[in-house]
């Protein structure tokens, strides 16, 4: 009969230990979830950021094409500022 109640209460230890474990994977499976709308908030963030450069960008490409070379050298600058942030922001979205 002690062995019995032995066995019982190793069942029942392990039992708790197993809900412990259980509800601590969903606390953590919830903080995933938030950190993975956390992040697809910010790639949603990033592409429009990457978007609205290339638009940038292209806007620069046509007025250097009409400029004077002073401007040119200006607008040149500008499109390689804008390549570097691009290339930035792509980067953040490859991680």
């Amino acid at each position: 009969m002690a062995d019995l109640e032995i066995q019982l209460k190793s069942i029942q230890d392990k039992l708790q230990l197993l809900m412990k474990q259980y509800q601590a994977m969903q606390k953590e499976n919830q903080q995933l979830k938030r950190d993975l709308e956390d992040q697809a908030a910010l790639l949603e963030q990033r592409e429009d950021e990457v978007h609205s450069l290339t638009r940038q960008l292209d806007g620069a490409q046509i007025g250097a094409k009409t400029g004077n070379s002073a401007q040119r050298d200006e607008l040149q600058k500008r499109i390689d500022t804008y390549l570097k942030e691009i290339e930035k922001c792509l980067s953040l979205l490859n991680d």
